[in-house]
């Protein structure tokens, strides 16, 4: 008896806030959260470490990086790819 347990990718939106690091970007993730008794919106921003193999990503870009196996002991997301701005 076995079963498929897939889960669901986890992907985000963000912008790269730092460039330093070799085949690694910071990604800064920023949400609007609603508060329980005040009822107005704030903003949530949180960082990931990416991994970006070719470091082919600068600070600035928008990129969608999604969730994978722990690769660091911070790095446990992967850059997909780059949002181009539609302007």
């Amino acid at each position: 008896m076995t079963k498929n347990t897939e889960k669901k990718e986890r992907k985000l939106q963000g912008v790269v806030v730092s460039d330093k690091m070799d085949k690694t970007r910071v990604v800064e993730v920023s949400s609007l959260k609603k508060h329980a008794k005040y009822q107005r919106y704030f903003k949530i921003s949180k960082k990931f470490s990416a991994h970006d193999s070719q470091n082919q990503y600068k600070e600035g870009d928008a990129v969608i990086i999604r969730e994978t196996r722990p690769m660091s002991r911070t790095k446990r997301w992967e850059i997909v790819g780059k949002i181009e701005n539609k302007k």
